[in-house]
């Protein structure tokens, strides 16, 4: 199997060409791909298919050709990548399956269809709008931290830190209320001030990560609400890199960020069962 190796801000994906959606991409396979040491390792696949091919995403044939079938670390099925959808377009445009485009490149996702716009440094993407919708509390070790949860098209729990975010321990998954999250959550921890933050995100299906795209859009829409702000741009720092999460006068929310393409090779498959 040909792979591509990339990365937003650390958050790493093996790219996997399927256009006409033949490829068995089993979650056992998923894993294997993704495992550290016996595999390529990543936090996640990147599944790059044509939307006609997909029936998670024929519906959204006619508005883009492309669909991000995306799977985390352990091989579970995800709606949305903030990270991996920049990556994703970055793939396209290197092998020459699409061009860039002024109104963005459209992007076929569980969530929607998202847009992105290639800059010279960095890749923007006009994601589905935030909601933030309810109250609850994260426990990370001893610590029980209240947020809020935020629906991104793929759910998220941020909890704003009063002690020092480095303290916390996220080798294990942080507890969370499973009546209000039942499919599962993203939970971000964030501190700082104003509109520039400090993040670290423990993502359902793959453990901490160095960043989170959509966890960033989440922590930016918590924070623009707290701070009464309908609009306005707030920069989000995490492990892995700098990412900007960007509510327009008019109502649109962007997350922007680098996107890198590493390697390209040729996995074993059978060496990885």
């Amino acid at each position: 199997m040909l792979f591509t190796k990339g990365h937003g801000t650390g958050n790493d994906f093996v790219i996997v060409a399927d256009p006409d959606g033949g490829l068995d991409l089993p979650p056992s396979l998923v894993a294997a791909l993704c495992d550290r040491h016996r595999g390529i390792g990543a936090d996640g696949v990147l599944r790059v298919v044509r939307s006609a091919k997909h029936p998670d995403a024929a519906g959204y044939a006619a508005e883009a050709e492309w669909f991000m079938d995306y799977r985390n670390a352990d091989g579970s099925i995800a709606e949305m990548c903030g990270n991996g959808v920049r990556v994703f377009t970055r793939y396209l445009i290197a092998h020459g399956l699409a061009e860039p485009a002024a109104d963005g490149l459209p992007i076929a996702t569980r969530a929607g269809v998202v847009r992105a716009v290639v800059g010279p440094e960095t890749i923007a993407v006009r994601m589905t709008n935030p909601r933030v919708y309810d109250v609850s509390t994260a426990t990370a070790g001893p610590l029980t931290v209240p947020g809020v949860a935020v629906d991104c098209g793929n759910p998220h729990l941020v909890c704003a830190m009063t002690g020092p975010l480095d303290t916390l321990d996220l080798h294990v998954p942080p507890g969370y209320d499973r009546a209000l999250f039942p499919a599962g959550v993203n939970v971000s921890f964030y501190e700082g001030s104003g509109l520039h933050v400090r993040m670290r995100v423990y993502e359902r299906g793959s453990g901490e990560t160095l960043s989170c795209g959509s966890g960033a859009l989440a922590v930016g829409a918590a924070v623009l609400r707290d701070a009464g702000l309908t609009a306005g741009e707030v920069t989000v720092d995490l492990p892995g890199g700098r990412l900007t999460v960007t509510a327009t006068e008019d109502g649109e929310w962007w997350l922007s960020g680098p996107a890198v393409l590493v390697a390209t090779g040729e996995v074993d498959v059978a060496a990885l069962a």
